[in-house]
């Protein structure tokens, strides 16, 4: 992962990054230390901070607590001047385990922080993360301004996209309203070294370098973007430091790295030189069939670009797991 200097807007900054000990929260951590300051605010039900050794960092400050108590986000919201809005329910077994925390997590999470970042008068740029999900189960080349489809009423699966689609109208209203610097981002399918819980890619990395069996769901033929998690960070940092992101929603993902789910396993499996057997389990649950991102905004917005193709991303993420592995 790349350690290269901040970009002189932020330099020296303070930030603020809710959910920050997830998998993305920690990835942009390693970048901001480089020059800036970072505050963490978690719950730690997982914690790749840790795991990375920058829980203990000088720059960095951990804060337990949960985005749903509204005091303690005001805490940490004081001497801040960016929020990264991170925290959220993540894996869709999780979500379908516990929709109402889903939702409750993401609604009362992210009015708190608004809220507090709006009466603390010195924030320059709120970024509220959003979901690829809020396309629904079929989206071929969307864009931002396209029309939403949710799921079913009752189908956990979409708790979690109706309630981030709901977290992006109260974020861009505070800007329109309020005159808060926000804007928002839809992640398409990250992955990468250092990933915790749930993931595709998690699952076939650890599977296959075990010579366990890489079990997909039907009949693999689901279509994802996938999206290394340094070319998201990057695009973060753009949204921090353009103008022109304020306001605006923005895509951020890799669509020349799209495969079906099958030939994700095979990819995983080939480069990990695994003799790990590929097999498939019947899924009854809702899903997301096709899933690939227009990114033209962010490209003439924000000047981003995915530079990470899904074969060398792959690689370099099965040489941490095999490394970690090794230490263990």
């Amino acid at each position: 992962m790349t350690d290269a200097a901040l970009p002189p807007e932020i330099q020296g900054k303070t930030f603020l990054l809710t959910g920050g000990a997830g998998f993305i929260g920690t990835a942009l951590t390693r970048r901001l230390v480089t020059g800036a300051r970072v505050r963490v605010l978690d719950v730690l039900r997982r914690n790749a901070l840790a795991d990375a050794g920058l829980d203990g960092h000088p720059n960095v400050e951990l804060v337990k607590g949960d985005v749903r108590d509204a005091g303690r986000v005001r805490e940490c919201m004081e001497g801040v001047d960016y929020v990264v809005h991170l925290a959220s329910i993540a894996g869709v077994d999780t979500v379908l385990n516990n929709p109402v925390l889903t939702m409750e997590v993401s609604i009362e999470g992210t009015m708190n922080v608004l809220r507090a970042a709006k009466d603390a008068g010195t924030i320059e740029r709120l970024i509220d993360f959003s979901t690829s999900e809020v396309f629904g189960t079929y989206a071929f080349r969307v864009q931002e301004a396209d029309v939403t489809s949710l799921g079913a009423v009752g189908e956990a699966r979409w708790t979690y996209a109706v309630s981030k689609l709901a977290t992006e109208h109260l974020a861009h209203n505070y800007y329109k309203q309020h005159g808060l610097k926000t804007c928002a981002i839809r992640p398409f399918n990250i992955y990468g070294p250092g990933q915790v819980g749930e993931g595709a890619v998690h699952a076939f990395v650890v599977r296959a370098l075990a010579g366990d069996p890489i079990t997909i769901h039907n009949q693999g033929d689901q279509i994802r973007a996938w999206c290394y998690v340094d070319d998201i960070v990057e695009g973060i940092l753009q949204t921090l430091t353009r103008d022109e992101a304020v306001g605006e929603t923005f895509n951020i993902g890799n669509p020349r790295s799209t495969v079906t789910i099958y030939q994700l396993a095979r990819l995983v499996k080939r480069l990990a030189k695994s003799s790990s057997e590929i097999t498939f389990v019947p899924w009854d649950f809702a899903d997301v069939e096709l899933r690939i991102p227009d990114v033209r905004k962010a490209e003439r917005l924000l000047g981003f670009r995915a530079a990470v193709d899904l074969e060398d991303g792959l690689a370099k993420t099965i040489a941490w797991y095999r490394e970690r592995a090794s230490r263990s």
